[in-house]
């Protein structure tokens, strides 16, 4: 017996209530972008295009005059923008949230506001406590830009500047082969009757990667070391041709070191610092007049003989080797890496204010929250916490509690 389908004397005809998406207040940001006077920085971490992107969204933009002279951006450029130049560095640290491409210094530090929103980078060997005591004294929510990861989980702007440190390098060594920069006179790429140049890059990362298409687009002959057989083999994969690899191996790195023209040093950091692979004595038997470029110095450094140099004192000679030791290297062409860095904040900023300003897009976005070391009084990242002996605290932790 089929029953027949009950039907309560409440039904009713009449329509549940819609449920509507509340969407959030868009935030007007207060953004101030001042000028770099250390770490020879010439880059600005917010080009005039993505301020004008900016400024017609609603937001207020300050730069400090001459911000990005060292990038070949004027300030007729940013006022064009529609950004305000100003002249005094404590009112543009009024803003609400400062971008910079350099690390905060002790000076920068004092002018700092309470609750202030600061996005840059981190140079950890350049980090020091008092810098730390004046962002947790004022509440700062500190995001170190190259520890922000995007929606396929990489690091976009450290991938964009070791693209950026890959390319100069071989372009540097080109350089100081040349007998201008009192090099052996060879050009890097030779000629038809004339063997190419030797260039052996140690590390198979990005730096590598665009190190050795670099070299193989001049027409240089490449030798590729690292200990990480799966990023050997990805290198190739990427480059789309077989190339000379070999595991970091003592006797045969030092063979070929002998033989090499250029010795490119783009080894990964391990617990902060570079493994050293080369010994002096290694490059006390490299050919008179050729080249090392380490790209790795801003961590030590891979090879023994190398020490710290700068865009204005570049080289010295050991050994009657040229080493080339210059920490940031990808503001030698700044305008390059300003466009790079800024084709990341500037989304950032926009999506920060959709949501409801920088707090909201922290809560929003791993990839964001995965770049802040310092959040309103507290020490958010576990090795700068461990290194400073300051009291860490788990992010994820602070802003449950404040849902």
């Amino acid at each position: 017996m089929i029953k027949k389908p009950y039907i309560s004397p409440s039904f009713t005809y009449l329509p549940l209530e819609e449920t509507l998406q509340v969407t959030r207040k868009k935030k007007q940001l207060f953004i101030g972008l001042p000028k770099e006077t250390l770490f020879q920085e010439n880059r600005v971490a917010l080009t005039p295009e993505a301020v004008s992107v900016l400024v017609n969204d609603g937001h207020d933009v300050a730069v400090e005059h001459n911000a990005g002279e060292g990038s070949f951006y004027f300030d007729s450029d940013y006022s064009e923008a529609g950004a305000h130049i100003v002249y005094d560095k404590a009112e543009l640290y009024k803003a609400t949230t400062i971008i910079k491409s350099a690390p905060i210094s002790e000076e920068e530090g004092l002018l700092l506001q309470p609750n202030q929103v600061v996005i840059s980078p981190i140079h950890l060997p350049f980090l020091k406590t008092p810098i730390l005591e004046q962002l947790i004294q004022k509440k700062i929510i500190a995001i170190a830009f190259e520890s922000i990861k995007d929606d396929a989980d990489t690091f976009p702007i450290v991938r964009s500047m070791s693209e950026i440190a890959g390319s100069s390098a071989i372009l540097t060594a080109a350089k100081y082969l040349s007998n201008i920069h009192n090099g052996k006179g060879i050009l890097l790429g030779g000629i038809s009757g004339v063997p190419p140049v030797k260039v052996l890059i140690i590390g198979a990362g990005i730096v590598g990667e665009f190190a050795a298409r670099t070299a193989y687009g001049l027409g240089a002959s490449v030798k590729i070391f690292d200990n990480s057989i799966y990023r050997l083999m990805r290198l190739q994969n990427n480059i789309g041709r077989r190339c000379y690899t070999s595991v970091i191996e003592p006797i045969t790195l030092a063979s070929e070191l002998a033989d090499a023209d250029v010795a490119v040093g783009a080894l990964s950091a391990v617990n902060g610092m570079t493994p050293v692979v080369v010994t002096e004595q290694m490059v006390s038997n490299m050919k008179a007049g050729s080249v090392i470029i380490d790209v790795s110095i801003d961590r030590g450094g891979c090879f023994e003989t190398s020490r710290l140099t700068s865009h204005e004192n570049p080289i010295f000679k050991k050994y009657d080797v040229i080493h080339y030791c210059v920490p940031n290297i990808a503001s030698g062409v700044a305008r390059t890496a300003s466009r790079a860095i800024s084709n990341v904040l500037m989304p950032i900023l926009q999506q920060s204010a959709d949501a409801g300003g920088i707090e909201a897009i922290i809560q929003a976005k791993s990839g964001i929250r995965n770049g802040v070391y310092m959040y309103k009084g507290h020490v958010t990242n576990a090795p700068i916490a461990k290194r400073f002996k300051f009291k860490y605290t788990d992010l994820d932790l602070l802003l449950s509690s404040q849902i």
